[in-house]
């Protein structure tokens, strides 16, 4: 932004196959946003790190279940370092990248839903101080809630 509601020129950055839903926020700690991404057909979640001066590194991957559709960014585990969760159509869950420090993210731990999973959001549902997570079932015109404990 320019600062009028006005934008500089256009900058790409490769991804991966069929991005869906993106994300930004400091997920390395270095006070500059950082963008994470859904490569759907890829099969993975990609990280790209801020620069500071606008630019972002080449992404990062990692591995996710069968059609990544849908990104958040959480602290799901109160150790300050931002967390990834992403939501597969396909496989029918909800996945987890612990952050491990420095921007990098351990493999997934997944949740099930009923049915393709399309869209993630974090909130704390029940006013206990924890991340909860509600994803769409696609199919089922329904919702999954998950309560953390």
């Amino acid at each position: 932004n320019a600062g009028s509601g006005t934008f500089l020129t256009r900058v790409s950055y490769t991804v991966g196959s069929r991005p869906f839903s993106v994300a930004a926020a400091d997920v390395n700690s270095d006070s500059k946003v950082d963008i994470v991404v859904a490569n759907t057909y890829s099969n993975t979640v990609g990280v790209l790190l801020n620069s500071g001066t606008g630019t972002f590194s080449a992404q990062t991957t990692y591995p996710t279940n069968s059609y990544p559709y849908s990104v958040a960014i959480a602290d799901m585990n109160n150790d300050t370092k931002l967390d990834i969760i992403e939501c597969t159509a396909v496989s029918n869950d909800v996945g987890v990248l612990l952050n491990a420090g420095s921007g990098t993210f351990l493999a997934q731990t997944t949740y099930p839903v009923v049915n393709d999973a399309t869209s993630v959001v974090i909130a704390d549902f029940n006013s206990d101080n924890k991340p909860d997570m509600v994803a769409t079932n696609f199919n089922m015109n329904t919702v999954s809630v998950f309560i953390q404990c």
